[in-house]
This record gives C-alpha cells, sequence and structure tokens, in this order.
C-alpha cells in the first residue's frame, strides 16, 4: 500500500460517525403531548380551601416606629377569620384525600373542590406536622378518580415529572420539569427537617399538597415547599417522597390520628469529609452513631456508639433524616436489614423498627387549682417522652408535658426536666404533685431547658 494510501486509510477511519438525519416519519414522532398522562392523573388532584379563625391584637400603638415595637403585646385580642388555599391528591376512592399540614393546620371548615367542580366538606383525620402532611376524609364521597403511587426510591434524577395543583388560587395548573436532585435533608419544613425530592417544575403558593407525577401518571411526590427570594417559582421546588406519603396514609386508612413513625433511640452525625478521613473511608458516606438508648432497636441489633450505618433496608443513608425518613416509609413493626462498619469492618444486622417504649410507665400527673403550680402536668422520662419532647436520650426523671394557668405564668415550660422545687430533689411525677401542695409563698425551681440548668425564682 503506498504512503498516500495508508494516509487516506487512517483519514477515513478517523472520521466520526454522525447520527442519522432523517424527516420524521409519524404523527408520534412529530409531537409530543403529556395530554394523556394529564387527563388521566388530573381528576385526582383537588383543590383545597380552609377557614380558621386566630386571635390578632389590636394596639392603639399599630404602625408607630417605637411604641410599636415596645408595646407589640399591648391591647385587646380579637377573634380573626382566615382564609388558606391549597391543593390535595385523592389516595383513595372512598375519599381520603393527602395533602400538606399546613394548608389546613387549625382548620374550623375545609371545602375540597374536585375538576368536575363536585364540591365536599371534609374533616382532618391524621395531622402530621414534623411531615408536613395531613389526610383528610371527604364527607359522602365515593367512587372518586385516584392517582396510584410510584415507589419514589426508584425515582432517578433527570426523570420528567408534571406538577399538578391551583398555583395563587387561579384554577388547576400544570407544569412540567425534571426531578432535579434526590435526598435533599437541610430543607426546613414543617416541624423539622425532612427529606424531600427537588424539581424544577414551576411550583407556586397554592401548590401546596399538590402532586408532582411521573410520564405515567404515577404519584412521585406530594409538593410541599420552594426556596424563592420574590415569592414566586425559581425552578427550585420540594416534594415529599410518595413512600413516606403511602406510610401515612395507611395509618390514616388503619385509624390512626396521629403518624406513629418508628423509634431509632440513637443520636448521631452524617459523615462529611474530615471524619471519612479519621474512619479511614475512601469517601464521605453513611452516619456515624454517638450515643444508644439501651432500649433502642438499634442497640438490640448489636450496633454500638462508632459504629457507621451505610444502608438502611438495602438504601443509602447519608444522613440523620434519611435515616429517619427510610425507616418511617417501613413502618413500625417491620424487620429490616442494616449494613454498616463496626471497627472499618462491614457487618449486617437485623433491626425490629418500634414505637417509642413506654417504659417504665409514664404515670401522668396533672396539677389543679388551689396550687401554684395550677396548669403543670407533668411525666416521667421514658423513651416514648423522650421522643414526643425532643428530650435528650440520657433524660431521666420528670418532664413537663405540658404547661398553663399559674403555671405557665411562672416560666414552666413543655420539656422542662424539673430537677428540684423548694429544694425538694424531683424524681417522679408523684413527687411534684408533693411539692406543689406547698403553701408557702417563696419559690425556687430547678430544671434543665434544652440542655441548660436554669431556676427559676418567684413570690406569691
Amino acid at each position: 500500500m503506498t504512503r498516500l494510501a495508508i494516509l487516506l486509510a487512517a483519514a477515513l477511519a478517523a472520521t466520526p460517525v454522525f447520527a442519522e438525519v432523517r424527516a420524521p416519519l409519524s404523527k408520534t414522532e412529530i409531537s409530543l403531548s403529556f395530554a394523556p398522562v394529564v387527563k388521566a392523573a388530573a381528576p385526582a388532584v383537588v383543590n383545597i380551601y380552609a377557614t380558621r379563625v386566630v386571635e390578632s391584637r389590636v394596639s392603639p400603638f399599630a404602625g408607630d416606629p417605637f411604641f410599636g415595637q415596645l408595646f407589640r403585646d399591648f391591647g385587646e385580642t380579637r377573634p380573626e377569620v382566615q382564609n388558606s388555599l391549597g391543593s390535595g391528591v385523592i389516595v383513595a376512592a372512598g375519599g381520603l384525600v393527602v395533602s400538606n399540614y399546613h394548608v389546613v393546620e387549625a382548620a374550623t371548615d375545609i371545602t375540597v373542590v374536585l375538576t368536575d367542580k363536585r364540591e365536599f366538606k371534609a374533616e382532618v383525620v391524621l395531622a402530621d406536622q414534623v411531615n408536613d402532611l395531613a389526610v383528610l376524609r371527604l364527607k359522602d364521597a365515593a367512587d372518586l378518580p385516584v392517582l396510584p403511587f410510584r415507589d419514589s426510591d426508584g425515582v432517578e434524577v433527570g426523570d420528567l415529572v408534571l406538577a399538578i395543583g391551583n398555583p395563587f388560587g387561579i384554577g388547576q395548573t400544570v407544569s412540567m420539569g425534571i426531578i432535579s436532585a434526590l435526598a435533599r435533608s437541610s430543607i426546613s419544613v414543617g416541624d423539622g427537617h425532612g427529606y424531600f425530592l427537588q424539581t424544577d417544575a414551576a411550583i407556586n403558593p397554592g401548590n401546596s399538597g399538590g402532586a408532582l407525577v411521573d410520564a405515567e401518571g404515577r404519584l412521585v411526590g406530594i409538593n410541599t415547599a420552594i426556596l424563592t427570594q420574590s415569592g414566586g417559582s425559581n425552578g427550585v421546588g420540594f416534594a415529599i417522597p410518595s413512600n413516606l406519603v403511602r406510610a401515612v396514609v395507611a395509618q390514616a386508612e388503619a385509624g390512626a390520628s396521629r403518624f406513629q413513625r418508628p423509634w431509632a433511640g440513637v443520636s448521631g452525625q452524617a459523615v462529611d469529609g474530615a471524619l471519612a478521613e479519621g474512619l479511614g473511608l475512601a469517601v464521605p458516606e453513611g452516619v456515624i452513631l454517638s450515643e444508644l438508648h439501651p432500649a433502642s432497636p438499634f442497640a438490640a441489633g448489636g450496633l454500638v456508639a462508632g459504629d457507621v450505618v451505610l444502608r438502611l433496608a438495602g438504601a443509602p443513608v447519608n444522613s440523620p433524616a434519611e435515616m429517619i425518613f427510610r425507616m418511617s416509609s417501613h413502618g413500625v413493626g417491620a424487620a429490616v436489614a442494616v449494613d454498616y462498619l463496626h471497627k472499618g469492618k462491614p457487618r449486617s444486622a437485623t433491626v425490629q423498627l418500634i414505637a417509642p417504649p413506654e417504659q417504665p410507665a409514664r404515670d401522668t400527673r396533672k396539677i389543679g387549682s388551689g396550687s401554684v403550680l395550677e396548669g403543670l402536668e407533668v411525666a416521667r422520662i421514658n423513651p416514648a417522652v423522650i421522643a414526643e419532647l425532643d428530650l435528650p436520650l440520657q433524660a431521666e426523671g420528670v418532664a413537663v408535658l405540658a404547661s398553663a394557668a399559674w403555671a405557665a405564668q411562672a416560666g414552666l415550660q413543655a420539656g422542662d426536666i424539673l430537677l428540684s422545687i423548694n429544694g425538694a430533689r424531683i424524681a417522679t411525677p408523684a413527687d411534684v404533685a408533693a411539692a406543689a401542695a406547698n403553701a408557702g409563698r417563696s419559690w425556687s425551681i430547678d430544671l434543665v431547658r434544652r440542655g441548660q440548668p436554669m431556676r427559676l425564682r418567684f413570690r406569691v
């Protein structure tokens, strides 16, 4: 072969191969439409109108730049009616609708309007402020359209999704986007930090509680929040994953009024770069456990402080919020496989997901009238009380469940751990009841509030 022939052969071999260019051959290739998906999914997405009565304060100093701040709690209160607007998703043909907790919080009247203009009165049957979810039951409803659930663990970044809701109250609207990110857990929604899917599908006020569906019309998540500086959509929206929504709905169908999430009985933190280096990990991953309650199901499974939880039921766990989400989506009573590292070596265990134990019995006591501590409700600290009040795992003794009337005026708050009253040590709720019978005028209460010791002193 001549030198020229060799050069020509090499040039031909290096020539890039381009995709075939041709005219569309069918109507399907000419036009892409989500109309069939919307027609199937939209009837199961509803508008929610909620009315609540709040106490507003009328101050004679309102609007004054100085005295308005100085006397902001001055003046009479009067009831004021507020209206909120949101969306919801029908998840059971008998009339169960899931929405956001903040849409129906403290509502005295709830009306649900379907796309075919039918209206139903509704009541909240399960409320979960932590996950910002609420389940409503429509009165006298049957044979309603329903959105099927999709396994949200199968969702991937780049999947096409549609957001359906009622933004700004203008009527049902559909916007398209993709799943932008998974496992967003640093966003504060509801009563804590949750675990969300991120999407760039336009979500605006009024979309809350609406549906995020995939290209087959299956429910991927419940739209709940946006990041914005203007109040409008910036293409950064968040949805509660359908697996958690399905677990909440299942408990509502079983008759629960509050969502019972499994109790881990552990504290820990995400493994960052510095921790990974210290642990000898190639990449930062997992949650390192710093503390375990003696009754923790993870302790029962053999895990100890210093272990790194990598996966729960085969799914990765890279933050405490993600760990709670994985447990909640499986529910109380499930047995899950936990993959973890113990002193750098991989191990596996089976953990039984449980509700926080009521052991020892909480022995709730309420202080009635005739005492300076009237309105105080206390209980013995156990795992259930620890979870309920978000107390430290190793908390012991007696905690304040609620504080009203004179007890509230004295400065006591829910979550306070009582140590002593007028010098008498507090070890049981009965000790509080005995101390409350004191008729003295000078009072001194030692307690721990959010980890900080403090003393309340007052005279009556």
